[in-house]
């Protein structure tokens, strides 16, 4: 028999920074056993490096023209797209369980689509009364509205497009004048998520010139030109219309550091708080913006990555509940704030129970 305790071992060293010259030994087996940290559910939670509650989640929801329906999206499943009427009932179970804010995502009328998206600053457009449904029953929740064309864009583009091209300056123009409207209605924060450049400032000042001061930019910083949007373009019935691509706007999945010139611009232009689309496979941008910036970083865990996790649980692959939390508590290691999720009820719910 070999006694454990004779056998030598490497000693390992975590250095405490770069230029630390002393650096901290952190034990040695048998001594150092890891796993008694591990041993009951009461020791796990004493020394879990991060929690997660409903508190982390920001719940978007898709609205759509009619009265008393919901229409369940069928890439989506257990999402359902719901009338105006409806809002109400939804923002008052997120309240319930604790969820801080609600994103609205529209599907806007075919009629009204035009190429120069007008009805996205119409102030009676369907975010517009959503907004203040919400607010008539539940005046403590927030809520967050995209600053983007594509809803209301016949292109399908988050932009104004002329000869194939997405303008930036013009397509700008637009989004502080539907910015102003959602604040006019009582969105407490405006989300641009069209990657056009510039637009962060130049929404700022259109707030403050509206008197709107108060009202916050959280900013699609790096949005990323994903293959993981498809169900969200179901959802609010932009996938038909969709011409072309978005890669001259949104950013290169190949590269990181543009992230980071990315972010750092809308910090600089007024951002209050800074988000990576999509989320998981992006956790390494999550890390480096949070490290870079310690700005308020949050992750959003987007349609595709919700529709796979769904699918694999249908098919047996995978523990719902399981599954569900693990990925939901990545973002926060990773270092994001919070996360706009889909699972944000369901999570609550288990959350809540246990």
């Amino acid at each position: 028999m070999y006694s454990l305790a004779k056998i030598e071992y490497p000693r390992f060293a975590l250095h405490n920074g770069p230029m630390s010259t002393s650096p901290t030994f952190l034990g040695r087996y048998p001594a150092t056993r890891l796993r008694r940290n591990r041993r009951t559910p009461w020791v796990r939670a004493l020394v879990a490096e991060n929690r997660l509650s409903a508190a982390d989640f920001i719940y978007p929801i898709f609205v759509g023209e009619g009265a008393k329906t919901r229409t369940p999206v069928s890439s989506m499943p257990g999402i359902d797209r719901i009338t105006v009427d409806l809002v109400a009932e939804v923002a008052t179970e997120a309240a319930a369980l604790g969820i801080p804010a609600l994103a609205i995502f529209p599907e806007v009328d075919p009629a009204c689509k035009t190429p120069d998206a007008r009805e996205a600053y119409n102030p009676d457009n369907l975010v517009c009364r959503a907004i203040k449904a919400i607010k008539a029953a539940t005046p403590d929740i927030g809520i967050i509205c995209d600053a983007a064309l594509d809803p209301f864009n016949s292109d399908g583009h988050d932009g104004i497009v002329e000869d194939g091209i997405i303008l930036n300056d013009p397509s700008v123009e637009l989004l502080c004048r539907q910015s102003v409207v959602q604040a006019e209605a009582g969105c407490d924060v405006i989300a641009p998520s069209d990657m056009m450049d510039g637009r962060v400032g130049a929404i700022r000042a259109a707030l403050d010139a509206a008197g709107f001061e108060q009202v916050s930019i959280m900013s699609y910083a790096a949005k990323y030109a994903s293959a993981f949007y498809g169900p969200f373009r179901d959802a609010i019935g932009t996938k038909k219309a969709l011409k072309g691509d978005k890669k001259t706007y949104q950013m290169d999945p190949a590269n990181g550091d543009e992230a980071l010139r990315e972010v750092a611009l809308d910090i600089d232009e007024g951002a209050d708080m800074v988000m990576v689309k999509p989320g998981m496979p992006y956790l390494d941008i999550v890390r480096r913006v949070k490290d870079t910036f310690g700005m308020p970083t949050f992750a959003y865990q987007v349609s595709g990555e919700y529709a796979m996790m769904k699918a694999a649980v249908k098919n047996g692959w995978l523990d719902n509940d399981t599954a569900m939390i693990e990925a939901l508590m990545a973002f926060k290691r990773a270092g994001a704030d919070g996360v706009l999720t889909y699972f944000a009820l369901e999570a609550a719910r288990l959350l809540k129970r246990d």
